[in-house]
Protein backbone atom coordinates (compact mmCIF):
# COMPACT_ATOMS: atom_id res chain seq x y z
CA UNK A 1 0.00 0.00 0.00
CA UNK A 2 1.31 3.76 -1.14
CA UNK A 3 1.09 6.40 1.67
CA UNK A 4 -2.05 8.48 1.03
CA UNK A 5 0.59 11.76 1.42
CA UNK A 6 3.11 10.55 -1.61
CA UNK A 7 -0.38 9.83 -3.61
CA UNK A 8 -1.06 13.35 -3.64
CA UNK A 9 2.62 14.53 -3.84
CA UNK A 10 3.02 11.67 -7.16
CA UNK A 11 0.14 14.02 -8.75
CA UNK A 12 2.09 16.76 -8.63
CA UNK A 13 4.95 14.73 -10.11
CA UNK A 14 2.85 13.31 -13.28
CA UNK A 15 2.52 10.26 -11.37
CA UNK A 16 5.47 9.69 -9.39
CA UNK A 17 9.15 9.04 -9.49
CA UNK A 18 10.27 5.68 -11.12
CA UNK A 19 12.81 2.94 -9.64
CA UNK A 20 16.15 3.40 -10.95
CA UNK A 21 15.67 7.42 -10.86
CA UNK A 22 17.47 10.01 -8.52
CA UNK A 23 14.81 12.81 -7.08
CA UNK A 24 16.65 16.20 -5.54
CA UNK A 25 14.88 18.33 -2.51
CA UNK A 26 15.62 21.39 -2.49
CA UNK A 27 14.80 23.88 -0.01
CA UNK A 28 16.03 26.59 2.47
CA UNK A 29 16.40 24.81 7.06
CA UNK A 30 13.25 23.46 8.19
CA UNK A 31 11.04 23.91 4.92
CA UNK A 32 10.39 20.11 5.09
CA UNK A 33 13.03 18.25 2.51
CA UNK A 34 13.86 15.58 5.34
CA UNK A 35 10.40 15.03 5.89
CA UNK A 36 9.59 14.59 2.69
CA UNK A 37 12.19 12.37 1.61
CA UNK A 38 11.02 10.18 4.82
CA UNK A 39 8.21 9.80 3.60
CA UNK A 40 8.88 8.14 0.70
CA UNK A 41 11.02 5.82 2.32
CA UNK A 42 8.01 5.19 4.57
CA UNK A 43 6.09 4.28 1.69
CA UNK A 44 8.59 1.79 0.52
CA UNK A 45 8.69 -0.19 3.42
CA UNK A 46 4.85 -0.44 3.37
CA UNK A 47 5.28 -2.01 0.49
CA UNK A 48 7.51 -4.09 1.55
CA UNK A 49 11.06 -2.93 0.61
CA UNK A 50 13.53 -1.41 1.96
CA UNK A 51 14.58 1.79 2.64
CA UNK A 52 17.98 3.51 4.13
CA UNK A 53 18.52 7.04 5.62
CA UNK A 54 22.12 8.50 5.78
CA UNK A 55 21.81 11.34 7.86
CA UNK A 56 24.72 13.59 7.87
CA UNK A 57 22.93 16.34 9.72
CA UNK A 58 20.33 14.85 12.24
CA UNK A 59 21.24 12.46 14.86
CA UNK A 60 18.74 8.70 14.75
CA UNK A 61 16.59 9.55 17.94
CA UNK A 62 16.21 13.17 16.66
CA UNK A 63 15.05 11.67 13.23
CA UNK A 64 13.02 8.97 14.65
CA UNK A 65 11.12 11.32 17.06
CA UNK A 66 10.16 14.18 14.24
CA UNK A 67 9.19 11.51 12.11
CA UNK A 68 6.76 10.29 14.61
CA UNK A 69 5.46 13.79 15.63
CA UNK A 70 4.28 13.65 11.72
CA UNK A 71 2.59 10.40 11.97
CA UNK A 72 5.79 8.23 10.49
CA UNK A 73 6.07 5.51 13.26
CA UNK A 74 9.58 4.17 11.81
CA UNK A 75 10.76 2.25 15.26
CA UNK A 76 8.84 -0.99 14.46
CA UNK A 77 11.01 -1.24 10.37
CA UNK A 78 14.37 -1.01 11.80
CA UNK A 79 13.16 -3.79 14.65
CA UNK A 80 12.63 -5.80 11.22
CA UNK A 81 15.77 -4.64 9.70
CA UNK A 82 13.84 -3.39 6.97
CA UNK A 83 14.71 0.21 7.71
CA UNK A 84 18.22 1.59 7.97
CA UNK A 85 18.79 4.55 9.91
CA UNK A 86 22.60 5.81 9.90
CA UNK A 87 24.08 8.79 11.56
CA UNK A 88 26.87 9.90 9.36
CA UNK A 89 29.86 11.35 10.87
CA UNK A 90 32.00 13.35 7.63
CA UNK A 91 35.31 13.29 10.26
CA UNK A 92 34.77 9.76 10.71
CA UNK A 93 34.13 7.77 7.89
CA UNK A 94 35.26 8.23 4.56
CA UNK A 95 33.67 8.67 1.23
CA UNK A 96 34.36 5.65 0.05
CA UNK A 97 33.27 4.25 3.14
CA UNK A 98 30.46 5.55 2.47
CA UNK A 99 29.96 4.41 -0.54
CA UNK A 100 30.96 0.85 0.64
CA UNK A 101 28.27 1.09 3.01
CA UNK A 102 25.35 2.26 0.63
CA UNK A 103 26.47 -1.01 -2.10
CA UNK A 104 26.79 -3.03 0.96
CA UNK A 105 22.86 -2.39 1.78
CA UNK A 106 21.39 -2.61 -1.70
CA UNK A 107 23.15 -5.74 -2.47
CA UNK A 108 20.98 -7.29 0.26
CA UNK A 109 17.91 -5.96 -0.90
CA UNK A 110 18.05 -4.36 -4.53
CA UNK A 111 14.20 -2.91 -4.31
CA UNK A 112 13.36 0.53 -1.95
CA UNK A 113 15.04 4.15 -1.89
CA UNK A 114 17.90 5.02 -0.11
CA UNK A 115 17.77 9.23 0.93
CA UNK A 116 21.23 11.14 1.39
CA UNK A 117 20.21 13.92 3.92
CA UNK A 118 21.91 16.39 3.39
CA UNK A 119 24.31 16.49 0.76
CA UNK A 120 25.91 19.61 1.86
CA UNK A 121 26.84 17.82 4.64
CA UNK A 122 28.74 14.84 2.61
CA UNK A 123 30.23 18.05 0.38
CA UNK A 124 32.02 19.11 3.99
CA UNK A 125 34.01 15.69 4.36
CA UNK A 126 36.80 16.57 2.24
CA UNK A 127 37.29 19.80 0.56
CA UNK A 128 37.81 18.26 -2.69
CA UNK A 129 34.53 18.64 -4.63
CA UNK A 130 34.81 17.61 -7.68
CA UNK A 131 36.01 14.55 -6.72
CA UNK A 132 32.89 14.13 -4.27
CA UNK A 133 30.87 15.05 -7.16
CA UNK A 134 32.71 12.08 -9.60
CA UNK A 135 32.11 9.61 -6.47
CA UNK A 136 28.62 10.67 -6.19
CA UNK A 137 27.24 10.30 -9.77
CA UNK A 138 28.93 7.06 -9.88
CA UNK A 139 27.30 5.85 -7.11
CA UNK A 140 23.93 6.86 -8.14
CA UNK A 141 24.51 5.44 -11.76
CA UNK A 142 24.64 2.66 -9.32
CA UNK A 143 21.69 2.07 -7.70
CA UNK A 144 20.18 3.22 -10.78
CA UNK A 145 20.62 0.36 -12.64
CA UNK A 146 19.85 -1.60 -9.08
CA UNK A 147 16.74 -0.44 -9.78
CA UNK A 148 16.77 2.28 -6.27
CA UNK A 149 15.12 5.43 -6.13
CA UNK A 150 18.01 7.91 -4.69
CA UNK A 151 16.92 10.70 -2.71
CA UNK A 152 19.64 13.46 -2.13
CA UNK A 153 18.55 16.09 0.18
CA UNK A 154 20.35 19.85 -0.42
CA UNK A 155 19.97 22.59 1.64
CA UNK A 156 19.63 26.29 0.28
CA UNK A 157 21.38 29.18 1.68
CA UNK A 158 19.29 31.76 3.41
CA UNK A 159 15.23 31.12 4.56
CA UNK A 160 13.11 33.57 2.51
CA UNK A 161 14.26 35.73 0.02
CA UNK A 162 16.57 34.76 -2.60
CA UNK A 163 17.30 31.62 -0.89
CA UNK A 164 20.42 29.85 -3.30
CA UNK A 165 22.28 26.86 -2.90
CA UNK A 166 26.11 26.55 -4.43
CA UNK A 167 25.92 23.05 -5.40
CA UNK A 168 24.97 22.43 -8.54
CA UNK A 169 23.31 18.63 -8.75
CA UNK A 170 20.98 19.08 -11.35
CA UNK A 171 22.70 17.39 -14.52
CA UNK A 172 23.16 14.09 -11.68
CA UNK A 173 19.36 13.86 -10.98
CA UNK A 174 16.40 13.02 -13.05
CA UNK A 175 13.20 14.79 -11.07
CA UNK A 176 14.14 18.21 -9.08
CA UNK A 177 11.93 19.42 -6.25
CA UNK A 178 12.05 23.03 -4.94
CA UNK A 179 10.42 24.34 -1.82
CA UNK A 180 10.45 27.86 -0.42
CA UNK A 181 8.80 29.50 1.90
CA UNK A 182 6.85 32.44 1.74
CA UNK A 183 4.92 35.21 3.98
CA UNK A 184 1.35 35.64 3.77
CA UNK A 185 -0.83 38.07 5.98
CA UNK A 186 1.56 37.35 9.19
CA UNK A 187 2.01 33.74 8.52
CA UNK A 188 4.74 31.78 6.92
CA UNK A 189 3.77 29.34 4.32
CA UNK A 190 5.44 27.13 2.45
CA UNK A 191 5.12 26.28 -1.34
CA UNK A 192 6.71 22.95 -3.54
CA UNK A 193 6.86 22.91 -7.14
CA UNK A 194 8.21 20.81 -9.50
CA UNK A 195 11.09 22.29 -11.60
CA UNK A 196 12.36 19.11 -13.64
CA UNK A 197 11.55 15.29 -14.55
CA UNK A 198 13.31 13.88 -17.17
CA UNK A 199 11.07 10.61 -17.77
CA UNK A 200 7.74 12.57 -18.43
CA UNK A 201 5.35 15.33 -17.69
CA UNK A 202 4.89 16.97 -14.46
CA UNK A 203 2.66 19.86 -13.31
CA UNK A 204 3.91 23.07 -13.55
CA UNK A 205 1.86 24.54 -10.91
CA UNK A 206 3.07 25.83 -7.69
CA UNK A 207 1.44 24.60 -4.86
CA UNK A 208 1.42 24.86 -0.95
CA UNK A 209 3.18 22.57 0.80
CA UNK A 210 2.16 21.45 4.90
CA UNK A 211 3.59 19.20 7.48
CA UNK A 212 1.27 18.08 9.43
CA UNK A 213 0.42 15.01 12.50
CA UNK A 214 -0.81 12.76 9.91
CA UNK A 215 2.52 13.24 7.28
CA UNK A 216 3.11 15.79 4.47
CA UNK A 217 -0.13 17.76 2.77
CA UNK A 218 -0.17 19.45 -0.67
CA UNK A 219 -2.83 22.09 -1.11
CA UNK A 220 -4.43 23.36 -4.27
CA UNK A 221 -2.21 25.41 -6.91
CA UNK A 222 -1.39 28.88 -5.83
CA UNK A 223 -2.63 30.60 -8.74
CA UNK A 224 -3.62 33.47 -7.13
CA UNK A 225 -0.32 34.65 -5.76
CA UNK A 226 2.15 36.53 -7.89
CA UNK A 227 5.96 35.94 -7.38
CA UNK A 228 6.02 32.91 -4.56
CA UNK A 229 8.94 31.55 -5.56
CA UNK A 230 11.15 35.01 -4.51
CA UNK A 231 9.26 34.97 -0.56
CA UNK A 232 7.21 38.02 -1.18
CA UNK A 233 4.31 37.30 -3.65
CA UNK A 234 1.64 39.62 -4.08
CA UNK A 235 -1.78 38.14 -3.36
CA UNK A 236 -4.11 38.93 -6.49
CA UNK A 237 -7.38 36.57 -5.66
CA UNK A 238 -10.11 36.60 -2.83
CA UNK A 239 -9.18 35.39 0.90
CA UNK A 240 -11.65 32.52 0.65
CA UNK A 241 -9.58 30.75 -1.86
CA UNK A 242 -6.33 30.07 0.13
CA UNK A 243 -6.00 26.69 0.86
CA UNK A 244 -8.32 24.78 3.69
CA UNK A 245 -7.00 22.13 5.95
CA UNK A 246 -9.77 19.40 6.24
CA UNK A 247 -8.49 18.32 10.18
CA UNK A 248 -6.70 15.02 7.71
CA UNK A 249 -3.66 16.53 6.06
CA UNK A 250 -5.70 16.75 3.28
CA UNK A 251 -6.65 20.21 1.58
CA UNK A 252 -9.52 21.61 -0.33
Amino acid sequence: MIAPRILVINALLGGGVERGTCLLLVGPAGVGKSSLGAQYALAALQRGEDAAIYTFDEGRSILLKRCLGLGMDLEAYLKTGQLTIEQVSAAELSPEHFTYNVRQRVERNPKGVVVNDSFNSYLNAMPAEQFLLMQMHELLAYLNQRGILSILVVAQQGLVDHAQSSIELSYLTDTVVLLRYFEFHGSVRKPISVIKKRSGAHEDTIREFRLTSKGVGVGLALSEFHGVLTGVPTYTGAAASLVRDDGNGRHE
